[in-house]
């Protein structure tokens, strides 16, 4: 279990979602005024969590097994994917899911079909894309080069049980 707590390739993607999604919250939060956590478990908006943990991955994978390395190549063309789709796919039918709910509420103007409309913001812009790769390249890159400054003596499994054995 421990292991698995210290394997920054885990770890660093997911806090890196999680605190882009933390953003947009309190972001949302001062912009309207109420505090609404169902934003923590939305997609879209600025900047993308999908392309900061994605590109966080490979980030760690780059600087742990190398950039020649297999699960290097692995994370980058999964994070190229990822990226397209919430730049393109998703984007797109964002788009399409406006233009839906616009038909609807004009056909049907005062007896909705639905009292649920189409979610219109599930994809994301170039702009949010590159800045949620930014962060996440510079979260994990931050973490990883700075770690040792930040942690000067790590105790270390063998330490840990060589000291508690007294």
């Amino acid at each position: 279990m421990r292991a698995l707590f210290s394997n920054a390739a885990v770890w660093l993607p997911i806090t890196v979602a999680l605190g882009v999604q933390f953003y947009k919250m309190l972001a949302d939060w001062i912009q309207t005024g109420k505090l609404d956590p169902r934003i923590l478990a939305q997609a879209g908006g600025m900047p993308s969590s999908h392309s900061a943990m994605v590109v966080s991955l490979a980030t760690v994978c780059g600087y742990v097994y190398g950039l020649d390395s297999a699960v290097f190549a692995i994370s980058v063309i999964m994070a190229i994917i990822v990226m397209y789709d919430a730049r393109g796919v998703r984007q797109e039918s964002g788009k399409q899911a406006r233009v839906i709910n616009q038909i609807v509420a004009m056909m049907f103007s005062g007896n909705p079909i639905s009292e649920d409309e189409l979610k219109e913001l599930i994809g994301h812009t170039t702009l949010q894309v590159i800045v949620g790769a930014f962060i996440g390249m510079t979260y994990s890159l931050g973490f990883l080069l700075f770690r040792d400054w930040l942690w000067p003596n790590p105790c270390t499994t063998t330490q840990f049980l060589s000291i508690s054995s007294y």
